[in-house]
């Protein structure tokens, strides 16, 4: 049966808004259900995700609105190195490969082999950490998406005489393919360690820049995207994300 609410709040509010407040789901979730015409006020279909409800009006989501919501999986691997992110050229392995119950913590269910899951913001093959494979459409919107604002975190090992000057070109000023990257937050931690906190994410990002002001990368450790840290998952294990980490992820 499909799910309606009737709205009695004070002063009409956005669709989007009200869906997030009530917990039917985030308000991104909102915005891709009413593009794909699933949610209906007062028998009308709605496009507009600016639209708003007026006290006394019922709002309709379509049963498939709710399928969607129910269906998407979100899993979170810890890469190593010599897997790849994506679908693998001949002789490569890809990393939906350690996706068994041998590797899973906690509970959850197993991804079918022939399952469909994406990388959400790959990962090099020679650089491990925290990967992201869905089939969630709202996450990986909210990942990747041309509106995402979420940052992700690196540990760096590079070898080469780590100086101020160097780090202040890779915070700003350097250019990509003929492009100027976003400033990033670059910072020493030990000797030959940093910390990079990207909003972007060219190919080889983190390598070429280094590349760039004369340092090499040896080791590149991603640890967190956006709210989601990668903790104490250990290497080549994965475990589906919580409701609350998805939620964290997509935003309300």
């Amino acid at each position: 049966m499909a799910l309606t609410r009737t709205y009695d709040g004070a002063e009409p509010m956005r669709v989007n808004k009200w869906l997030g407040q009530t917990g039917v789901c985030s308000r991104r979730e909102a915005e891709a259900l009413i593009a794909d015409g699933l949610v209906s006020i007062d028998g009308e279909t709605i496009r507009d995700a600016g639209r708003k409800i007026e006290a006394g009006q019922t709002l309709t989501l379509a049963d498939r609105a709710e399928a969607l919501l129910a269906s998407g999986v979100t899993l979170m691997l810890h890469k190593p190195v010599g897997y790849v992110s994506g679908q693998p050229e001949p002789g490569k392995t890809p990393a939906v490969r350690l996706l068994s119950a041998a590797n899973q913590v906690g509970h959850g269910d197993i991804p079918a082999r022939d399952a469909s899951l994406p990388p959400i913001g790959r990962l090099d093959e020679d650089s491990r950490g925290l990967l992201l494979l869905s089939s969630d459409g709202v996450v990986a919107k909210a990942v990747i998406g041309p509106q995402s604002d979420l940052d992700k975190e690196y540990l760096v090992i590079v070898a080469g005489q780590v100086t101020e000057g160097r780090l202040s070109r890779l915070r700003h000023g350097l250019e990509l393919d003929g492009r100027a990257l976003k400033p990033a937050r670059v910072t020493q931690v030990e000797p030959r360690r940093l910390r990079f906190i990207l909003k972007e994410g060219r190919n080889r990002q983190i390598r070429r820049m280094c590349e760039l002001v004369g340092l090499e990368v040896v080791d590149l450790h991603r640890i967190r995207i956006g709210p989601l840290a990668l903790g104490d998952l250990p290497e080549g294990r994965w475990r589906h994300l919580t409701p609350a980490e998805r939620q964290a992820l997509v935003g309300g």
